[in-house]
Parts: C-alpha cells; sequence; structure tokens
C-alpha cells in the first residue's frame, strides 16, 4: 500500500463505524448493483468492501455463489490507490489485472471499470465496479453515472447507519417512559431534529439557478418525529436542458426515506443518460421491482423537462406516473381584439401507471410550452386532503378555484408567489395538514421582469404541523 499503517487502521475504522461487512443481502445495495449492470448492458455488477485482509462483496450481480476474494492481488484495492475511477480496458493486457482470480478463473473478466465509495472525511470503503468477459471502453458520461451509483452506495450506508441511530434513540425513549417529564420532552425534541436532519439529506439544500426561470418549492411533514415521503428535485441536463420531478413513496420512516434516496439518485443518474422520459421511468420501475416481495416500494411520480426556447419560455414534457395532475397557470391577456381570462388547467396524463408496482408498466408522456408570465405547479396529495377552516376537505376543487383566483390577479404569474400563496393557505388549516406536503412551481420570466431577475429561484420552505 502507498499509505501508512495509520492511515489504514483509519480506513478500517471508518469500514468499521458503518457495521456493514458479513451482513445479510439488502435490497437496496442489490437494486445498485442491477441498475449498474443494466446501465452499462455489462453481465455482472458489485458493490464491495475492502476489509484488512479480503475484499467483500456487499450486492454482486452476475457473479453467483461469490462472496469474497483475498484483497491481494485485488482490483478494488487498486481502486483506493487511484485518484478516482479506475478504468482497465483489457485485463490481459493491465500488469496488475492479469494475474486477478477473476481475470484468470472461470469468471474469465476482460473488462473492469470502478468508482470508489468515499466517506464525508476522505476514507475509501470499496468499490461500485463493473465487469465484463470482452475488453471495451466506456464514455465520460458513463464514467459519471457509475460516479453517481458509487455516491448512491455511501448514502445508503449513511442512511443505514441513520436508521441503526433513529432504532437506538428508540430503544432509549422507551426506557425512559417513566422519567420525568422534563426529560422526556428532551428526548421527543432529539428526535424530532434527527428525523430533520434526515429529511434534509432528501431533498436539495436549494434550486438551481436556470435562465428564465423562476422555481419556488416547499416541503411541510406531517409528524415531526417520523421522515416523509414526498420528494422533488431540479437538476440540469445540459446547458439548455433542466429535469425536474415530484412524487410520493409509499409508506414511512427510514425504510421510505432509503426508497426515496434511491429514486432521486435513479432518475438523475438515468436522465443523464437517457433522453426519452418514459425510458426514464421505465429503469426506475425496475429498479424498484428488483426489491423483495417484503421490502417491496412504489411510488407516484411526476417527471419533465425543460428545454429553453431562443423566443423566450420553455418547451417542457411532462411524463406521469400515477401521480395527481400538475396545473398550467396563465395570466388574463388580450387574444386579438377580445380579452382572455386567466387559467389554471390540470395537465392530465392518462394511463400513467404507479412506478414500482407493475412489471409491465406504462407511462404517458405530454408536451406543452411555458411561455413567458406562465407557471407550472405541482404538488402532493397532503394539500388537498387537508381541511379548511369549516371543517371541508380542500380537494381538487378547492385547489382548482384557488389556483384559478391566483392567476386571475395577476399580469404574470410567479413561481415563488405561487408558493408563497399555497403555504400561507396550509398556515390557515385547523389542523394542519393531513399527510406530508410537497409543492413545486417552475414560471417563464417575462423578458423584461419587473421584480426578479432571470434565473431566480426560490429555496424550500419548512414549517411545523399544527398540533393536534
Amino acid at each position: 500500500m502507498d499509505w501508512s499503517p495509520e492511515q489504514e487502521a483509519r480506513r478500517i475504522a471508518a469500514v468499521r463505524r458503518y457495521d456493514i461487512l458479513d451482513t445479510p443481502p439488502d435490497g437496496a445495495f442489490d437494486r445498485i448493483a442491477a441498475l449498474a449492470a443494466r446501465l452499462f448492458d455489462a453481465p455482472a455488477a458489485t458493490v464491495t468492501i475492502v476489509d484488512t485482509d479480503r475484499v467483500w462483496f456487499k450486492a454482486a450481480y452476475g457473479l453467483a455463489g461469490v462472496t469474497q476474494i483475498g484483497r491481494d492481488p485485488g482490483l478494488s484495492t487498486s481502486v483506493m490507490l487511484s485518484d478516482g475511477i479506475l478504468i482497465v480496458p483489457d485485463a490481459l493486457a493491465d500488469p496488475v489485472a492479469h494475474t486477478h482470480p477473476l481475470v484468470t478463473g472461470p469468471t474469465r473478466v476482460r473488462f473492469y471499470a470502478a468508482a470508489p465509495v468515499i466517506t464525508s472525511d476522505g476514507h475509501c470503503l470499496g468499490a461500485v465496479e463493473i465487469l465484463d468477459t470482452e475488453p471495451r471502453r466506456i464514455t465520460s458520461e458513463q464514467a459519471g453515472a457509475l460516479a453517481d451509483l458509487a455516491a448512491l452506495v455511501m448514502d445508503e450506508l449513511e442512511l443505514r447507519l441513520s436508521a441503526m441511530r433513529m432504532l437506538r434513540v428508540e430503544r432509549e425513549l422507551l426506557e425512559t417512559e417513566r422519567a420525568a417529564r422534563e426529560r422526556a420532552e428532551h428526548d421527543r425534541a432529539e428526535i424530532a431534529e434527527f428525523a430533520s436532519t434526515l429529511q434534509r439529506t432528501l431533498l436539495p439544500p436549494a434550486l438551481p439557478q436556470v435562465p428564465g426561470l423562476e422555481a419556488a418549492c416547499h416541503y411541510t411533514t406531517a409528524s415531526v418525529r417520523d421522515v416523509g415521503g414526498d420528494f422533488y428535485d431540479v437538476f440540469p441536463l445540459d446547458a439548455r436542458r433542466w429535469a425536474f420531478f415530484l412524487g410520493d413513496v409509499s409508506g414511512r420512516g427510514a425504510p421510505a426515506a432509503a426508497v426515496t434516496s434511491l429514486i432521486r439518485y435513479t432518475l438523475r443518474s438515468t436522465a443523464l443518460l437517457e433522453p426519452d422520459p418514459r425510458a426514464v421511468l421505465r429503469t426506475l420501475n425496475a429498479t424498484l421491482l428488483l426489491a423483495p416481495d417484503d421490502d417491496s416500494h412504489f411510488c407516484t411520480l411526476t417527471y419533465g423537462t425543460l428545454t429553453a426556447d431562443p423566443a423566450g419560455g420553455f418547451a417542457l414534457t411532462l411524463t406521469g406516473g400515477g401521480h395527481l395532475p400538475a396545473y398550467h397557470l396563465r395570466p388574463p391577456h388580450r387574444g386579438g381584439l377580445l380579452p382572455v381570462a386567466a387559467r389554471a388547467e390540470p395537465v392530465d396524463l392518462p394511463g400513467g401507471m404507479l412506478v414500482g408496482a407493475l412489471a409491465q408498466a406504462d407511462f404517458t408522456c405530454r408536451r406543452l410550452r411555458l411561455a413567458p408570465g406562465e407557471a407550472l405547479f405541482l404538488y402532493s396529495d397532503g394539500l388537498i386532503e387537508g381541511r379548511t377552516s369549516h371543517g371541508a376537505r380542500f380537494g381538487e376543487t378547492g385547489l382548482a378555484a384557488h389556483l384559478a383566483h391566483h392567476a386571475a390577479t395577476r399580469s404574470a404569474i410567479g413561481a415563488s408567489a405561487i408558493i408563497d400563496d399555497l403555504a400561507g393557505l396550509l398556515g390557515t388549516f385547523p389542523a394542519g395538514p393531513a399527510d406530508d406536503v410537497a409543492l413545486l412551481a417552475l414560471s417563464a420570466t417575462p423578458a423584461t421582469p419587473a421584480r426578479a431577475p432571470s434565473g431566480a429561484s426560490g429555496t424550500a420552505h419548512t414549517s411545523r404541523p399544527h398540533p393536534a
């Protein structure tokens, strides 16, 4: 090794910290290995952890019966010595890899690529590896996707560590139920802070700056002591295209948090390689279906892409996975000699199925234009399930009327104004939201915006649920 015994001791301590060695098969890591093989059209992929004297396979797709190999000579060990992604186009021509048991043995590996799994304090735990029996090369985009998968493995390890810590906290609560009220209140506050911290890791800390677009979002959890299952994100695909999504995972707590993390990183990595939005959802659907029956999860989801229009505004594509319809908000304007009233029209995507429920799920795609001054609004069902001060369910009818009134009172509709309006409305619900609420608004800014510069971006709002 090229590092000191002290450095290796600290790395091994980091491996021990995650308590992952020799644990039973885990659906999340198995899905990552399967996704890696599918993205690279390779027969085998692994997730490895490098121990003191062995390389242990946490997941091994396409390598039946392989659980561990010796550390030296080791391709996974070589990844730790590299500056980043290690690519071996032809293992037989590589001075280190040509004697490896996977190369000389019945597996007959010829191609190898791996991205290291790095902790936040800089320790390499192992790698996500792609193996093929034929020499080959990969593109820079594929290398980036492999790095994203390694980051996803690290996220799963952190979530697993967080879940174990959460379990310990919950056990401590059971043991201290008879303690003084002050101590119990203190413990509940600690759990709430922990759940809030874990929740923040599942949401983008801020929305990106997109020229010509104003974006704003809001997230409210129904319980301060549990992790919600709603999620959203906005991220770039290239210089002129961006992707966005909003959805809701079945279930709550740490299992839902792990699935949410998998969904987010699957969508982000797949979208960079796959231009067809329906194919992106099909990949996510197949990934979620790899979970065993007792650990299955599905989600509803709206996924979209934005392409900047040189004439102003954006060309928009929406793909539905069983989620509630988005709304297209248009301000009042003149159509020829006659005025045209403001509109808040639902963007229906009929036929879109739940993601992760059926192997042959089909997804619906629709295109529209987001002109300057117009907005697109996405939401989760916690918004419409809340009850107003009159005791009535807010419902889809109430939401449509509220958005139409909002559009009618503005000459240009802004994303931040929509989110501020609805966040204020949620605050008037006497019992608070009945479920988690995720809101995302995107608006095309006018050519000469009156207040916000082109590319303004709202940050995520958070709020405590109203006490029962």
